[in-house]
Formats: C-alpha cells, structure tokens, sequence
C-alpha cells in the first residue's frame, strides 16, 4: 500500500466519521467542529489530487470562513451549553432509509461510468489567466460568485449580532438582589 492509498484511506475515514458525529451531535458547537473536520479533510484530498487552489479555496472559504463563522455566531448567542431533544424512532427511520437509498443511486452512478485514463499530459498553469478570471466577470469571471460569497457571508454575520442581541445580556441586577 503506497502513502497516497495511505492518505486517501484516512482522509476518508475521518470525512465519514466526522460527517456522522456532525448529523448525530446533540451539542451545537461540536457539530461544528466536527464540520470543520471534514472541510479540512476534504481540502486534504484536493490537495492529493494537485487541485491545489480548490483546496485552497476550501480551506480558507469554507473551514476558515463559513465554519469560523457559524463557531462565533454559536458564542454569540449563548447557547453554547444547549443539547438538542433527541431525535424520535420515525425521524431516525425516515434518515436511515433517505441515506441508504443516496448512497445506492450514488455507488450504482459511480459503478454504471466508464472511467477513462487520459493520455495527455497535464497543462501549464498560466497565472496571467488565473488572475484574470478571478477578476472578470465575463463567461470565465469568478468576481460575481466571490461578490455573492462575500454577501452571504455578511449576511450570516448580521444575522449572528440580531440574534445575540435579542437574548442580550442577562440581568445581574436582578440576580444579585435574589441572593441577598
């Protein structure tokens, strides 16, 4: 077994692992980090493929953005300590049925395609283009969906300060003079 299968085998492990932990964590903050997990782990394996500025983007937009984001917006609102109910017998049916029947279809799709090794050697990175694209907004322009991203994200983080400021700061006021 090469150090590749190695990785591969371990980021893969540590994806399905974490990606359960965070559907099944009862705690809000260790589902996100748990999410977090498997955002790093999938940079991880873009990295194996050479894709390195996708696994760049994934590592800055996702794990350290969106996930950073939704960990600050959780102390935020205090509600840090908060466990959710567990979840009824038909909820967990109604999951275990949906998810069996997605990885069916998705090991039938992946098992019914004619993969195809290329013969052709991998192209030149031309950063020139790169750049470019990342700055137009013409048919190959990345400026809108960066521009989108940034409003959502901008959007999360209103959201997180109106909700924070809605629970407020409990009063200590009253807290002190029950004691006393």
């Amino acid at each position: 077994m090469t150090a590749n299968q190695i990785m591969f085998f371990l980021f893969s492990v540590v994806i399905i692992v974490c990606s359960i932990l965070t559907v099944t964590s009862r705690r809000i903050l260790r589902a996100a980090t748990y999410l977090l997990f498997v955002l790093v782990s999938s940079a991880g394996l873009y990295f194996m493929l050479n894709y390195q500025f996708i696994a760049a983007v994934q590592l800055t937009l996702y794990a350290g953005g969106i996930v950073v984001l939704i960990i600050f917006s959780i102390l935020l609102t205090s509600q840090i300590s908060q466990k959710f109910e567990p979840v009824g017998w038909e909820k967990s049916l109604f999951s275990a049925i949906a998810s069996i029947a997605g990885a069916f279809i998705t090991i039938i799709t992946i098992l019914d395609f004619k993969f195809s090794a290329s013969t052709e050697a991998a192209k030149e990175i031309n950063m020139r283009l790169v750049g470019n694209s990342l700055l137009s907004v013409g048919k190959d322009g990345y400026a809108l969906p960066f521009e989108v991203i940034t409003i959502l994200l901008l959007a999360a983080m209103i959201a997180a300060i109106v909700i924070a400021k809605k629970a407020g700061p409990k009063d200590t006021h009253s807290q002190t003079t029950k004691h006393a």
